[in-house]
């Protein structure tokens, strides 16, 4: 019966691709607009009814009862095709299967409307839209209705647009965790998730280049929005400092694993950042170092490409700069407060960051943690060097050239014949704060400082400072 139903569907490729998805797995579901995501979710549901039979519990969510219109269409049109004498209740919004399954729309809006679904059983949750949400605290506690006979998968399926109020929490949960439809442990629920991104382009099923008209003319005065719903970009901060030159599907890359990291080193002869060595004659490998103690410290591991491929057997472009790793001192769940730690605790951690990857703990940071203060007491550049953190400073010039530097790199990234500026995708401080940093209201051409900025500061630190040590000439101590 299972497959009977599945092969009377008409399925685009991406929709394929997401049953395809093993069931143990949960789902996000994030792309731009048209890329058939609804659909998806009706043939999801359709699969668990037709396997299940009378044991499936199908609830499908989003924030209001107009919302749900669209998608009770889409049901209309599948269910009574696979089931003869399938029932729709247009009052409670409950579909009735003649294998005893049940699938129900309903709203959830506010913490109110969880009293709905006190005491009750579902075997698969589908919320849609949830980028709506200001955040997905609501839909989490529906979890707690997932029940189930041993042995069926308890699922949840979440699917959004990029663009709104919880656009930041689902792209930093689900968006760059992984690569797409690489499965990841999500950090709040502790759940298995594969993230399935789509895009118009791949739904053969409308007319492409007319719909392409009307997403670009409706967002003709937002070209970030019409990023985000064209192309599915979930790197976009409409009116942020970097929101023309940063493209999530340009500067993200799939994470270097330390395995595959240390192999290539060893074939490609990659160095360290030796002033020792003829500088231009291979990768240069380097930390950048924001300090903070009331706010966050930030390290970023950074590779700079002479020409050839990284450890991922993706091609740089010479003078391309590569955040492959950070590792910060933020309180869990603010990107603000840092943890106050001490030099000494804070040398040691990251000493540890730069083992993890066979790394000497030497690279830049910020001129100011070098100077002096006028009690006679020595820099904070020195205590860290005095615990094995031997960092230079960055000799930046002013913050406009820096930011300017950055922007530019941001905008090269994903050309072939240009420098560029790449992040990993799950270096998560990155892609929570930097999309999203504002510009000064007072000095259009800096960030503003009030925000998150020591993750970009950290960045600055690294395209501006990433030939210091080669001019400094200065021996390491080992």
């Amino acid at each position: 019966m299972t497959d009977d139903v599945i092969r009377g569907l008409e399925l685009s490729e991406f929709q394929a691709d997401v049953l395809r998805v093993p069931e143990s797995l949960d789902l996000f579901l994030g792309g731009g607009r048209g890329g058939g995501k609804s659909y998806a979710l009706a043939a999801l549901i359709l699969r668990h009814v037709a396997e299940w039979g009378a044991a499936a519990r199908a609830l499908y969510v989003r924030q209001s009862f107009p919302g749900i219109g669209d998608f009770e269409l889409v049901l209309r049109d599948v269910l009574p095709r696979a089931f003869d004498g399938a029932t729709y209740a247009s009052q409670s919004h409950v579909w009735r299967l003649p294998n005893g399954a049940v699938v129900e729309l309903g709203i959830l809006e506010s913490p109110a409307d969880l009293t709905r679904y006190q005491g009750r059983s579902f075997t698969l949750l589908c919320a849609d839209e949830v980028g709506e949400w200001p955040s997905l605290s609501l839909v989490e506690r529906l979890r707690a209705n997932l029940r189930g006979p041993a042995g069926m998968p308890l699922r949840v399926v979440l699917a959004a647009n990029p663009g709104g109020p919880c656009h930041q929490e689902l792209a930093r949960r689900f968006v760059f965790k992984a690569a797409p439809w690489e499965p990841f442990v999500d950090d709040v629920s502790g759940r298995d998730f594969v993230h399935c991104p789509s895009t118009f382009e791949l739904n053969g099923f409308i007319d492409r280049e007319r719909y392409a008209r009307q997403l670009e003319a409706s967002t003709v005065g937002d070209p970030e929005l019409g990023r985000a719903w064209l192309r599915g970009d979930w790197a976009i901060a409409r009116g942020a400092f970097f929101g023309s030159v940063l493209e999530e599907s340009r500067v993200a890359v799939d994470p270097w694993h330390p395995e595959a990291f240390a192999a290539w080193r060893t074939g490609a002869g990659t160095i360290h950042w030796d002033p020792q060595v003829i500088p231009g004659t291979d990768w240069l490998l380097f930390l950048a170092h924001d300090f903070g103690v009331t706010a966050p410290a930030v390290t970023l591991a950074v590779a700079r490409s002479e020409g050839g491929e990284g450890p991922d057997g993706r091609l740089y472009p010479r003078g391309s700069l590569v955040v492959f790793d950070e590792l910060h001192t933020a309180e869990p769940g603010s990107w603000t407060k840092g943890l106050g730690y001490t030099v000494p605790r804070l040398a040691e951690e990251i000493r540890g960051f730069a083992a993890r990857w066979g790394l000497h703990p030497d690279g830049v940071a910020d001129d100011a943690i070098f100077a002096r203060t006028g009690s006679g007491a020595g820099s904070i550049g020195e205590e860290l060097r005095a615990h094995g953190v031997f960092l230079r400073p960055a000799g930046k010039a002013d913050r406009k050239t820096g930011w300017e530097r950055v922007r530019a790199l941001f905008a090269g990234a994903g050309r072939p014949d240009v420098p560029g500026l790449y992040v990993a995708r799950h270096c998560e401080g990155c892609w929570a704060t930097i999309p999203t940093l504002p510009r000064d209201p007072r000095r259009p051409d800096d960030v503003d400082s009030r925000g998150a900025d020591h993750w970009a500061d950290a960045l600055r630190y690294a395209v501006v400072g990433q030939r210091a040590g080669e001019a400094a000439m200065v021996t390491r101590p080992w």
